[in-house]
């Protein structure tokens, strides 16, 4: 009757080597050495035959064998790799704080009889100059008219000469003054120069601007 050898993975093999059902290596299984001598076949893996590290692990680096409790198909947790370094919180950008609020630009408008030309009408008869106090960013210059809804924010309804869109008056995020001429009938003037149509000019605390037959505007800057 042939003998037959115990197979790690369970199998009856006539071999007594490695296996003649699946060719794993039966544990105890002699070789002949270099020298023709039979020498102790080295320790393998009763799970799937691999040789067994040298090295002192208790898993097979091939099926995850544990050699300690004989448990199958555990995974060698490596222990001289560091663990990542941890991921530091997202720290959200602080939101930008709102810009302070621009300083209301004041106009004092008046009616100066020297500024008439002579072929200018009378000017009115108005004792104390008008005061006007602008905190939007664009302010227009005009006479208001109903039937077309032109409402402008410096009003110089007794001054026939000014157009009712006569020029702009722009302040920047910055605030700095820009005045601009829109195409006005007869012309605008910044400290007794006249200023070109549809040209940005700066605007400064104390300058005056002149238009239609007497009306004089004094900036003020408020700081």
């Amino acid at each position: 009757m042939a003998a037959f050898h115990a197979c790690p993975k369970g199998h009856q093999s006539s071999e007594s080597d490695f296996c003649s059902e699946c060719g794993a290596k039966i544990q105890g299984a002699s070789s002949a050495g270099a020298n023709g001598a039979s020498t102790a076949a080295a320790a393998v893996c009763p799970d799937c035959g691999a040789p067994v590290p040298t090295d002192g692990s208790i898993y097979c680096e091939i099926c995850g064998y544990n050699f300690a409790t004989k448990a199958h198909g555990q995974i060698t947790l490596r222990t001289d790799v560091p663990p990542p370094p941890p991921v530091a919180p997202i720290t959200p950008a602080p939101e930008p704080e709102p810009a302070p609020p621009s300083a209301p630009i004041e106009l004092t408008v008046t009616v100066d009889p020297s500024l008439r030309e002579p072929n200018s009408p009378e000017p009115p008869a108005v004792s104390a100059p008008q005061t006007i106090a602008l905190d939007k960013p664009v302010a227009l210059i005009g006479r208001r008219s109903e039937t077309r809804a032109i409402f402008p924010e410096v009003a110089l309804d007794l001054d026939t000469a000014v157009s009712h869109r006569h020029a702009i008056l722009s302040r920047s995020a910055d605030g700095s003054l820009t005045l601009r001429d829109i195409g006005s009938a007869n012309g605008t003037r910044v400290n007794d120069r006249d200023l070109p149509p549809m040209t940005d000019v700066a605007i400064h605390d104390g300058d005056q601007v002149t238009l239609g037959h007497w009306t004089r505007i004094v900036v003020k800057a408020k700081s």
